[in-house]
């Protein structure tokens, strides 16, 4: 009887591989029984959410009895009064990845195609194999490339489009390797795309960047109708936990997208704390010098122990132990510290390192030197 219901699954679920989320700090806690712990390993904003967030969750008297407000009103017309957008191009998810998934749902199923480039973001084939949909996979670009080694190449990703193609990919900056686009090179991309399928910029760590050629997609969605632009919550602004994101785009698609939209997907701590912690600035300020900081630390740090990392742009690095990468995590655990393995993303050397603060940052390069000089 053990695969009854797997055989009845539909052929997308039966294949997929869940998600893997980093590991708990309680998880580690219970294996080791240790103390101490520091989670360097989902990306997550070491600063956490403002004073002011916290103080309107503290303040307002949420009536958890009551449904949240399914429109999501007050938190829309904050992102759309801060980004010059009309309230009809928004969708709000329970987080990006809620979005992502709305995406697949309308536009994807048995018979159509997504594309999206090797070394990306997890939750892509999951979103396109859930819904039966075929995943094709452009070949990134070599490790030996002269300016964004493990980047999308997107002339790879033109090459693969098909009469079934309906939803492209992109995450700029990327997820695990921290590569990014600029404008000119996106743009151009974008020209070329034919206007029945769907693009998906994905732009989780769109705060963080600091290029002058990074493009701002918000800008580009006159121009382009088949264009989505995904960003969250829970990075910079750091609330993680309280699982909110939200799309871009043109009406006619937000308008789709929120016709498959679970109702409430969105709870009202969240609506609250978004609508609070976008208005913001000087916090996010702080937590993107932090990050700056940071990655100047790991990239040094990583040049003077000549280990090779891929050059990154989100707040986070990930590095080549030119090794299994596994005994090091596995190492790294014991000293209290957690990090992210990146194996199931083809990456079987390389680890994925959160930015924290100074004192996370040089706990976990003391950390890595004594795993690396014992393994």
């Amino acid at each position: 009887m053990k695969n009854t219901f797997l055989n009845l699954a539909v052929s997308g679920v039966q294949g997929l591989t869940p998600y893997l989320p980093g590991k708990p700090i309680e998880e580690l806690e219970r294996e080791l029984g240790i103390s101490n712990i520091l989670k360097l390993a989902s990306n997550e904003n070491p600063l956490g959410p403002s004073e002011s967030v916290l103080k309107a969750l503290k303040a307002d008297r949420l009536e958890v009895e009551i449904y949240p407000d399914g429109n999501g009103f007050m938190l829309k017309q904050a992102l759309a009064e801060k980004f010059d957008l009309q309230q009809e191009q928004i969708t709000l998810g329970n987080g990006s990845n809620d979005i992502l998934d709305m995406i697949a749902r309308v536009f994807l199923c048995q018979g159509r195609e997504a594309i999206f480039s090797q070394y990306a973001f997890a939750v892509y084939p999951i979103a396109t194999q859930a819904v039966g949909a075929v995943s094709k996979i452009a070949t990134a670009f070599p490790v030996d490339h002269e300016s964004m080694p493990y980047g999308h190449d997107l002339e790879a990703m033109l090459a693969l489009i098909s009469e079934k193609t309906r939803v492209i990919f992109i995450a700029n900056p990327n997820n695990p390797t921290g590569t990014w686009l600029d404008k000119k090179t996106l743009k151009a991309f974008m020209d070329q795309v034919p206007k029945g399928i769907v693009v998906v910029v994905d732009e989780a760590y769109f705060e963080y960047v600091n290029e002058a050629e990074y493009p701002d997609t918000l800008q580009w969605l006159d121009q382009y109708p088949n264009l989505i632009v995904t960003r969250t919550f829970s990075k910079i602004y750091g609330l993680a936990s309280l699982r909110v994101g939200y799309a871009v785009c043109s009406e006619e698609i937000a308008d789709l997208l929120n016709r498959v939209r679970q109702p409430f997907n969105v709870n009202t701590f969240s609506l609250v704390a978004a609508t609070t912690a976008l208005q913001d600035e000087q916090h996010i300020k702080q937590c993107a010098d932090l990050n700056r900081e940071g990655l100047v630390f790991w990239r040094a740090a990583c040049q003077q122990r000549q280990l090779s990392f891929i050059p990154t742009v989100g707040n986070f690095i990930t590095i080549d132990t030119e090794r299994d990468a596994m005994p090091v995590y596995e190492g790294l655990l014991r000293e209290g510290i957690i990090v992210r393995p990146v194996a199931n993303y083809g990456l079987p050397h390389h680890l994925r390192i959160t930015m924290g603060t100074k004192e996370q940052n040089r706990r976990c390069l003391a950390g890595l030197d004594k795993v690396l000089s014992l393994s």
